[in-house]
């Protein structure tokens, strides 16, 4: 059976709206994918300032600004349509929408777009939602991307997204594991725009700072990597915890990114050594007591790395470096893969939706079971 779907993920860099029109195949329980139109609608600076601004409004303004994003969003899916001559071809749109709060151990998470204005203003069915279900059951609401690297990104050993905010992915005795490590390009982002840029170009202004250990070690020191997974991060926790301890150091803007970088590096080499370290001490055969090293991790192990921060060359030669010694290889997939994977999840975790099929999973998230996550608004007439 082949959908024919759009996905929509507005991430916490608030870069701009990522969008895919996939054919997503299922055969026997076999998925395949092909991508046959991506693009990144860049906000304009109002909208970024009411999507950076929403957690501050009153209730009722907060609920007009998520009527009024749902109306955008489906214009520009109209507009996507009409440029990529899509018409009569997309069966159902996936929109993932724009987190702002998100308060999971009180069961709550919230996302604006209104699926209902995006289906009115298409014509369209959509589904929309999709962190609510697994949330109520307990859960995380985060991350929900692993049901799309389980299904059709295979052959990888750890799954790196590195957004907004970085994640990682991983298979933990037979089960799939998923959480979020740090913030990464929203800080990454907010420093460049100290020198009026959008973002450090293939971390170009990193590469010519230096390391402030202080500053390191008390980011390294920041509560959230203290907690057990599963785990998730709102995106304040990058502005309103993360940029002010920055803030506080007075560092020229070089050196204030080339320390986040090796923030980033290492909370995630930290994440992979735990992991692997985890794996060592419960394998009879290599014992209790061994150390950390390749030959009794294996190798051969595989990284798939995507998200905006994959084509910072900076910081993947460095994550690269670092991980090599536990003989680890990252991969950067074509530029497509990097920068759509999770408006390419959101056309699956939809269909999922549209076929009743779980579509997070609890053993990422916590939930107290799978979930068959989202709400569906029908935009066409019967």
């Amino acid at each position: 059976m082949t959908y024919r779907a759009i996905g929509l993920m507005s991430g916490s860099s608030l870069d701009g709206l990522d969008i895919v029109f996939a054919e997503l195949t299922e055969q026997s329980g076999a998925w395949q994918y092909q991508i046959i139109a991506a693009d990144c609608y860049q906000y304009s600076n109002e909208w970024q300032q009411k999507l950076q601004n929403a957690i501050h409004l009153s209730a009722l303004d907060y609920q007009l600004l998520h009527t009024e994003y749902g109306h955008y969003l489906g214009a520009e899916v109209n507009r996507f349509i009409d440029a990529n001559s899509l018409h009569y071809k997309v069966a159902l749109i996936a929109s993932h929408g724009h987190t702002t709060f998100h308060v999971p151990h009180q069961k709550m998470t919230a996302q604006l777009g209104d699926g209902a204005a995006i289906a009115a203003t298409t014509g369209l069915p959509v589904v929309s939602d999709l962190r609510a279900l697994d949330v109520a059951f307990g859960g995380q609401g985060a991350p929900i991307v692993p049901i799309g690297e389980q299904l059709l990104l295979k052959g990888y050993d750890y799954y790196l997204n590195l957004g907004g905010i970085a994640n990682i992915s991983f298979y933990k005795d037979d089960q799939y594991i998923a959480y979020d490590i740090c913030a990464a390009n929203r800080v990454l982002n907010l420093l460049a725009a100290k020198e009026g840029k959008e973002y450090d170009a293939g971390g170009a202004m990193a590469a010519k700072g230096k390391v402030n250990e202080q500053m390191l070690q008390q980011l390294n020191e920041l509560s959230h990597y203290k907690e057990p997974y599963p785990k998730s991060l709102a995106n304040n926790f990058g502005t309103d915890e993360v940029f002010p301890l920055i803030e506080s150091f007075s560092l020229n803007t070089n050196d204030a990114l080339r320390t986040y970088v090796e923030h980033i590096v290492k909370q995630v080499t930290v994440s992979i050594e735990n992991e692997k370290t985890s794996k060592v001490h419960h394998d009879p055969a290599i014992g209790e007591n061994s150390k950390l090293h390749p030959e009794a991790l294996g190798s051969n192990t595989r990284l798939l790395a995507t998200g905006g921060g994959a084509l910072n060359t900076f910081l993947m030669n460095h994550l690269a470096a670092q991980l090599s010694p536990l003989g680890i290889e990252v991969v950067v997939p074509n530029e497509n893969l990097v920068q759509y994977k999770e408006a390419l999840i959101m056309a699956l975790i939809g269909v999922l939706r549209w076929r009743q099929e779980y579509n997070v999973l609890a053993s990422v998230t916590g939930a107290s079971r799978n979930s068959i996550g989202g709400a569906v608004w029908i935009g066409q007439e019967a």
